[in-house]
């Protein structure tokens, strides 16, 4: 990479933090543009595409989460040369850049972009966030059609979160039988994400459209929260496991003895661990960032394994305890912080990496002593899976899938 881009590249993120750190020190005023005329006339300043391409991923990153941004001196005239440039990130992000500051040809070509089956379908994705991010409605509505797209299906499930859409529980449920496992998922997640949809997902549950079983531990605490007694008068009681850890623990010590342990297969215990445990944990390499990485940790020790499964809430980390979060809008949503500056904050989620939320947005937001691990989690399991996710947790080095 030349000196330049290198340069470019280091210094984005400077700039990017100097954005959020001036706009929200100019929240109040209608001109929060002026940091980014630096940046215009550096962009316009050169044909380096690697340059351009980075400079203009700082803007992006500086303007992550806001909305209704006016555009600042000179960006009409370099979008349109950018429009015409030989680099697509370069174009892409140009494009994404002038949907939020309010260009109307832009977001018609971004709705044109997300229903092209012809683009590659990251680009569509990315598209279709950035539109939903701005609360677009036309964007809402495509949803329904999109979800018939199979690059497309999960993107769009979850993209009823982000915007509110009352026709929303009506789709999803209708089209939940024909979905798979994954997907079935993220419809009982994004049901679970405003008070709205959550009632029709306890109706579903009421009329054995969907089972209880389907519905994932920290998803059924979330509607706790959300609808106290009309939920748990369907859906059961939530286990409490502080007050039987003990028991649970030599329960499960008996189950994984030596014998049974060293008679386990690790490769189904990985597949196990993909299943349950991947979302938020990273262990040799590999899986979400929700949770503490697992590969160092004290995993050869049984007691340590059992605790922590069992137990997840009872020492929890600040930086790993659970944010929840409710917008002006409704929606609902719990992670762990990632990162928060004047203007916003990034939460980890076990089915996003990455799930930004303007301060302005925030209707209130609490920090809970628990774990986003759910209690009860070996109980889900059959017993062999437990015995070999133990075999598994215990390696030293990546084993095969089965």
């Amino acid at each position: 990479m030349p000196m330049y881009s290198r340069y470019a590249v280091t210094v984005v993120t400077l700039f990017s933090l100097l954005f959020s750190y001036v706009t929200g020190k100019n929240a109040i005023a209608s001109d929060v543009t002026d940091p980014f005329r630096l940046l215009v006339h550096a962009v316009g300043s050169t044909e380096d595409t690697s340059v351009q391409e980075a400079l203009l991923k700082g803007m992006l990153l500086g303007l992550e989460g806001r909305r209704s941004v006016r555009a600042p001196e000179g960006w009409s005239a370099l979008s349109n040369t950018l429009a015409c440039s030989t680099s697509a990130s370069v174009r892409q992000h140009a494009l994404a850049l002038s949907q939020i500051f309010g260009d109307t040809m832009a977001v018609v070509s971004a709705l044109k972009c997300v229903q092209d089956s012809s683009m590659a379908a990251a680009q569509r994705c990315s598209t279709l966030s950035l539109l939903l991010s701005q609360q677009n409605q036309e964007a809402s509505q495509l949803l329904e059609t999109l979800m018939n797209d199979p690059a497309m299906t999960l993107n769009a499930i979850r993209g009823y979160a982000m915007v509110r859409n009352d026709q929303a529980p009506s789709i999803l449920l209708s089209r939940y039988p024909e979905l798979d496992p994954s997907q079935q998922r993220a419809v009982i997640e994004t049901l679970a994400s405003r008070k709205i949809y959550a009632e029709s997902l306890v109706e579903a549950l009421r009329t054995k459209e969907i089972q209880p079983t389907s519905i994932p531990v920290q998803v059924a605490r979330s509607l706790k929260n959300l609808l106290g007694k009309k939920f748990t008068d369907v859906y059961g009681g939530l286990p409490v496991v502080g007050a039987e850890r003990e028991h649970l623990i030599k329960k499960y010590k008996k189950l994984c003895k030596p014998s049974a342990v060293a008679a386990a297969d690790a490769s189904r215990g990985r597949a196990v661990f993909q299943k349950t445990c991947a979302a938020c944990h990273v262990l040799y390499g590999e899986g979400g960032k929700v949770g503490p990485e697992l590969t160092g940790a004290n995993r050869a020790n049984l007691d340590y394994i059992l605790l922590n499964s069992v137990y997840p809430s009872l020492d929890v980390p600040h930086a790993y305890r659970t944010v929840s979060v409710l917008t002006v809008d409704g929606r609902v949503v719990n992670g762990v912080l990632a990162e928060e500056d004047t203007t916003k904050i990034v939460l980890r989620t076990p089915e996003q990496p990455r799930v930004v939320i303007a301060k302005e947005d925030i209707d209130f937001r609490k920090i809970s002593p628990q774990s986003m691990m759910p209690d009860g989690q070996l109980d889900a399991m059959k017993p062999q899976e437990v015995i070999d996710l133990v075999k598994y947790l215990r390696t030293t080095e990546q084993v095969e899938l089965p």
